[in-house]
Order: structure tokens, then C-alpha cells, then sequence
């Protein structure tokens, strides 16, 4: 259960250090000399860590061959221990959504390279259209027939969110709730699970009444669950979240990140790599990003701190 004291430390402390830490990162960006001998990569659990572990190792392969140096992929345990790992440069290149790129951003931890794109969604069928988009949204997923049919009527509901630091698992609809007048702290019992597919299940199973994730995260249990569009609607969309970023550790060496940056591009367009990147995340491919995307962050990120 997310303890109501620690939820709002957490929550405060996440838009505090968004709006504070902009000293510590210039002083990091004033030192960019890190050359890899051997880099290390790390991607957040939105899905079951040791599935996604193993569909992320193929990556270590295709990484190496273009960056001649050896690539270790891993896991982190949650968004705070990847900030963490790549603000004391234990890893190098972090796969980061948005919340917790600000966050390593103005902690002084990390610097954009790279921007994800994926297929938009549609809203009615949850299936993926034929349009490159640069943003998603977040929903919110109960079960048909549970007399839930609006934000309102979450009020006393236990509700599936991820860490505080994810975009699409609790700021995005943290706010959402706040504009329905609920408080997300006081008016519903937040339950934390690790990963948007284990929101999902928590759904299914009757474990909670509404879990928020990513849209359209149903498609990553259909093949266990095939009943999941059957059994549950979406109540509530959020507004448009900035696509995931892919980090770079704020020392690294200019002429590293642009290897790095065309390593990830070329990825994207190779047809293996393509798949690769497509399990993991459902990315399609890579663009580069700048910091200014991702101000609409910090604004959520305060909404969330002071309303």
C-alpha cells in the first residue's frame, strides 16, 4: 500500500528537486570528459523485470557492434534506483520515462540524447494505428460492470499505481484525479505494483478496482489473459504524455553521445534491432530529443506537488 506520508514526501520531493536542481546540472554539464571502456545500459520495469531482462540482453549484442566496446543491459528495481545509478555513474545510458528523465535531469544525473516513437493508439480498440507520434497517454482501466464510470466514482476505490516517479502510473493521473477533485493521497487507497501488465492483472484478479497505465497496456497481458478487452473498459484518458526518453550520464564525452545517439537510431531501423526495441518498450525507433520537450513535465510535476 502506498503509505500516505511517504507517497506525499516522495511526491513533493520529486517536484522540488524538478524545480530545484537546475545549480547541481550545470555544474555536471561543465564536465563531460567520461569515455566508456565498456558502457552499461539499464531500462525501467514497466513490465515483469525478468521479462523484460531477457528480451532487452539481445540489445548488448547490436550495441557493441556498432559501439566497439562491450554493453551490459540490466534492469533496475524501480525509476528511483536507475536515477540514482546514473547520478553516483554507475550506469551510463538509462531508458527513462519523462518524470524520471526531469528528475535525473535536474538532479544533475543525466542529459537527453533521444526521444522513443511508437504507433499512436486508438482510443476505442486499444490497437496501435499506422501514425509515428511522439507522445502517449495514460488510462484508466476498471473492470465492465463494476459500477465505475467516471473519475468521480473512484472516490474510497483501491487503485494500481506504479512508483511516484512514473509519468503514465501516478503524476499524469495523479492530476487527472485533482481535476475531478479527488485527492490522490487522501481519497483513494493507492496500491503500489511493479509494472504496468502486474496493473493490469491486479484488475483482473479483483486485487484493486482501477489501475492506471499506459495506453493501451492490456495488449501486454492478451496473450495470458485473451479475455483482459473483454472484461475491462477504460474510464478516463489523461492528456498527451511527451514519449520516453533514452539518457545519457551528464559527464559522458560529446563525441561518445553522438556515437551513442547513431548507435540507438540505427537500432531502430535495423530490422532486428527494430524488433528488438518494439518487445521491450513497443518503441518503433529513435529520434533526437532536447530538454525543452519535456517542460510540460515539470508543470505536471508541480500541479502534483502543490494543488
Amino acid at each position: 500500500m502506498l503509505k500516505k506520508f511517504a507517497t506525499l514526501g516522495l511526491t513533493v520531493g520529486l517536484a522540488a528537486g524538478i524545480l530545484s536542481g537546475c545549480g547541481d546540472a550545470g555544474e555536471a554539464e561543465g564536465s563531460t570528459s567520461y569515455k566508456p571502456e565498456e558502457l552499461t545500459v539499464q531500462f525501467v520495469p514497466s513490465q515483469n523485470a525478468d521479462t523484460l531482462e531477457a528480451k532487452a540482453k539481445p540489445l548488448e549484442e547490436l550495441l557493441s557492434e556498432r559501439l566497439d566496446i562491450p554493453v551490459e543491459v540490466s534492469v533496475s528495481t524501480n525509476y528511483n534506483t536507475i536515477i540514482e545509478a546514473m547520478d553516483s555513474k554507475k550506469v551510463d545510458v538509462g531508458f527513462l520515462p519523462p518524470t524520471a528523465y526531469v528528475l535525473a535531469k535536474d538532479k544533475g544525473a543525466a542529459e537527453v540524447m533521444l526521444q522513443a516513437q511508437r504507433y499512436g493508439v486508438e482510443d476505442e480498440t486499444g490497437q496501435p494505428t499506422d501514425e509515428l507520434v511522439d507522445f502517449y497517454k495514460s488510462i484508466f482501466v476498471v473492470k465492465k460492470d463494476s459500477g465505475i464510470v467516471s473519475l468521480e466514482d473512484l472516490k474510497g476505490k483501491k487503485i494500481a499505481f506504479q512508483d511516484v516517479t512514473s509519468s503514465a502510473g501516478y503524476v499524469w493521473p495523479a492530476a487527472s484525479l485533482m481535476d475531478a477533485g479527488l485527492d490522490p493521497l487522501e481519497d483513494v487507497e493507492g496500491i503500489t505494483v511493479k509494472g504496468h501488465d502486474q496493473g493490469i492483472i491486479s484488475v483482473l484478479n479483483g486485487d484493486v478496482d482501477a489501475a492506471v497505465v499506459f495506453q493501451d497496456a492490456r495488449n501486454t497481458v492478451a496473450g495470458d489473459y485473451p479475455e483482459v478487452f473483454d472484461e475491462t473498459e477504460i474510464i478516463e484518458f489523461t492528456e498527451g504524455i511527451p514519449n520516453d526518453t533514452v539518457a545519457v550520464r551528464s559527464d559522458m564525452d560529446q563525441e561518445w553521445i553522438d556515437k551513442i545517439t547513431e548507435a540507438f537510431i540505427d537500432i531502430g531501423k535495423d530490422e532486428e534491432g527494430h524488433e528488438i526495441i518494439k518487445e521491450i518498450y513497443t518503441h518503433e525507433g529513435y529520434v533526437e530529443s532536447e530538454d525543452s520537450n519535456f517542460d510540460i513535465v515539470r508543470d505536471y510535476a508541480e500541479k502534483v506537488k502543490t494543488e
